[in-house]
């Protein structure tokens, strides 16, 4: 799937764009973003949550325009995936079981298809929003992870970074990267809680970081790359763009060597339900 070589620098990209109730207009702003990434060498491109369907306030069409993960979205990911040579992570609108809600979920596609998915399982009933009365939780089930040219990949989802334990769980998985698909809503001081549980979910774990937000009005933007050592290696602002940055594993070697973190910690993650 690459011409690289396992233990080289990887090139990762974070897409950010706003997506709108017209699931082909997503499709479409994907495929533009994904292009563009692949042709600055990118081996895997992160897009936000709700990239598929998305509309402001929720409503009824978000269990309408759910779909399985067999379905026409993923079918079109996979699709782009194969020709561009690309990992695609990307948030979508999941069916549910109980036929009234939907899953906010999250797949990473490459040319076979799905090599990876998750179920958000901490849903955004805060700052005054309810996503619980429209999107049912993930289970708690052992991480997915996926690995590019030798790099080993986690997922969650916007509201997740508040939860510490979730990317611990996927360190303890052997994460090296954690893809963070978001919809992180605009408010007061919420550019500064997005930019700071990133770069803490990036220093405790010793791990990359990668999210990939909406732009404003409803968003905040600033999607970006974070280095184990918590340093913003690449970021957009407000636009729609893509943004390249590279994971180096030989960094994440000498970090956790210097700042063995993750081996000297004595408590472990254990689920409440």
């Amino acid at each position: 799937m690459s011409d690289s070589a396992p233990g080289q620098p990887l090139a990762i990209a974070a897409a950010q764009f706003a997506p709108v109730a017209d699931k082909a207009v997503n499709l479409a702003a994907i495929a533009d973003l994904v292009r563009i990434a692949a042709a600055r060498d990118a081996r895997l491109v992160v897009l936000p949550e709700y990239s598929s369907y998305f509309v402001d306030p929720f409503d009824d069409s978000l269990v309408r325009n759910a779909e399985t993960l067999t379905g026409p979205f993923v079918a079109a990911l996979t699709e782009q995936a194969g020709a561009h040579g690309i990992v695609i992570v990307a948030g979508l609108l999941e069916q549910a079981e109980d036929g009234r809600r939907v899953r906010n979920t999250v797949v990473a596609v490459d040319r076979s298809g799905v090599v990876a998915r998750y179920r958000k399982l901490h849903l955004y009933d805060a700052f005054g929003q309810r996503e619980s009365d429209w999107v049912e939780p993930g289970r708690l089930e052992p991480p997915e992870t996926f690995v590019v040219d030798g790099v080993r990949f986690g997922l969650m989802t916007c509201y997740d970074v508040r939860f510490p334990e979730v990317a611990r769980t996927l360190a303890d998985a052997g994460a090296d990267v954690f893809a963070i698909p978001a919809e992180w809503v605009r408010g007061p001081l919420k550019e500064h809680h997005w930019r700071t549980l990133l770069h803490a979910r990036a220093i405790e774990n010793t791990a990359y970081v990668i999210a990939a937000d909406h732009p404003p009005p409803l968003g905040v933007g600033n999607s970006m790359v974070v280095d184990p050592q918590g340093v913003e290696i690449a970021a957009i602002g407000t636009t729609t763009d893509v943004v390249v940055a590279h994971v180096d594993p030989a960094l994440i070697e000498r970090v956790r060597r210097v700042n063995p973190a993750l081996r000297l910690r004595r408590m472990s993650v254990t689920p409440i339900d």
